[in-house]
């Protein structure tokens, strides 16, 4: 997923896009643990996908941090 994607999704959708991930990953590194993951690939691509939508997400804390803090100087 592309951050142009996730930059234009609500904050609920990355929310649930973030409990899918997590869910995701989680049962990547289940399969990778009993031997079963057909495609290791997989692994690294969710992990990417992760730590995107987690940049995004902060981007949009420190951006409403930012216009708190500017709105109570003007």
């Amino acid at each position: 997923m592309k951050a142009a994607e996730l930059r234009a999704m609500t904050d609920e959708e990355l929310r649930q896009a973030h409990e899918h991930g997590r869910q995701e990953l989680f049962n990547l590194r289940f399969q990778q643990a009993t031997g079963r993951l057909p495609d290791t690939s997989r692994l690294r691509t969710v992990r990417r996908d992760m730590a995107r939508l987690l940049t995004v997400e902060r981007e949009r804390l420190l951006w409403a941090a930012y216009e708190a803090a500017v709105g109570k100087e003007g």
